[in-house]
């Protein structure tokens, strides 16, 4: 099978690109898979990384605001559609899938103008702006969440698979607990708050925590907190200015980057992060209770939208970005932490909207467009 995948911009778009990929070259190991990106994103990093071919086309996201750079940037996009059809032409592809990002716009767009079979896949509960222009167009849409459907009231097909994830539940021992929370310096008798803000870390949840720790207010519980590659020289002066050692401060443990996260996730007890896709499909699939904090400035206010996925099951609370201080966000993890019977609830309602089985979902639906072609 010969495939282009299209993704860009961030993880969340590219990792179920990859994903996918994966489970195509389980499926059929003579597979030809190719992905399609932009010349400076991090699929530039992470897809060769995975060991995949990455061909760059100049695409750009258009600004709502009339300038000269949005006018360029127009001319640009309008030029990577030419050029995005002649390489497809050349490599005469099976299926072509976007995955997310504005580079789905130009591939997916010159995949249907040749006659080629399409599929979509959406991670957001909002669609994308490509997801609602292509839906009606592509062969089939992919969905993460059910609540999805009636955003896409004109898709032709559309059909929910969940979103690919490496992150699973899994049932830690006691003495596995006990284990990880030692090397972390924390104590097994309190209860554990994972906050991260994703791998760049999130500015307004970081100052919040920060408020929290130099005021002394976790007594009650402990913290393990990812503040981010780019953020944590700076946080670990800010720190020391106020006479804080960040390797020493009680009930607390301050990370730059969390690498074993599934560990992690489900070592804890509540989750305070931003609300991207694959952070609500991680969440729901370790079935944890979470404070989320979207991020104001997501395209058409996708967050929240991901946000109120779980807080519509009463799985997790949201508090917004204007109003989180430490203040709000203590009120909040406090009332869930008092009641052990609802957090334990939460979590299991968490579960209401996992999916399971998800890469081969979306094989068997990559698999049936490629046949329905034929």
């Amino acid at each position: 099978m010969k495939v282009i995948i299209a993704a860009a911009q961030t993880g969340g778009h590219i990792n179920p690109g990859i994903a996918i990929a994966n489970k195509i070259k389980e499926k059929n190991k003579n597979s030809d898979i190719i992905f399609i990106g932009t010349p400076n994103g991090i699929e530039n990093d992470l897809v060769p990384r995975a060991g995949y071919s990455l061909k760059t086309i100049d695409a750009y996201g258009l600004d709502r605001k009339i300038s000269i750079k949005n006018f360029k940037n127009m001319i640009k996009t309008f030029k990577a559609y030419k050029v995005a059809k002649k390489f497809l032409k050349e490599f005469d592809p099976d299926i072509v899938i976007g995955t997310g990002g504005f580079i789905c716009g130009p591939v997916l767009y010159s995949a249907i103008k040749l006659n080629m079979p399409t599929i979509i896949h959406e991670s957001n509960s909002y669609p994308g702006i490509a997801t609602k222009l292509l839906s009606s167009k592509v062969s089939e849409v992919l969905i993460a969440f059910d609540d999805t459907k009636k955003k896409l009231p004109k898709a032709k097909n559309i059909v929910l698979t969940g979103t690919p994830t490496k992150i699973n539940k899994i049932d830690l021992s006691n003495e596995q607990k006990e284990s990880l929370l030692k090397e972390l310096n924390l104590n097994i008798n309190l209860p554990t708050v994972l906050i991260y803000g994703g791998s760049q870390g999130a500015q307004s949840i970081n100052k919040c925590v920060i408020d929290i720790i130099e005021n002394k207010l976790n007594t009650n519980f402990q913290i393990i907190w990812a503040c981010g590659p780019k953020q944590y020289d700076n946080i670990k002066d800010e720190l020391s200015l106020k006479g804080i050692e960040i390797d020493k401060i009680p009930n607390t443990k301050i990370m730059a980057y969390i690498y074993n996260m599934e560990e992690m996730m489900n070592l804890c007890d509540v989750i305070v992060s931003r609300s991207g896709a694959m952070t609500i499909t991680e969440v729901a699939k370790c079935e944890k209770p979470a404070i989320f904090v979207p991020f104001p400035y997501a395209t058409e206010n996708h967050q929240e939208y991901n946000a109120k996925v779980l807080k519509n099951v009463d799985a997790a609370e949201i508090i917004l970005d204007k109003d989180l201080n430490k203040d709000t966000l203590l009120d909040t993890l406090n009332k869930m932490l008092e009641n052990r019977e609802r957090l334990e609830q939460m979590g299991k309602n968490a579960s209401k909207v996992k999916i399971e089985n998800v890469e081969n979902k979306i094989y068997n639906e990559i698999e049936k467009v490629v046949n329905r072609w034929n």
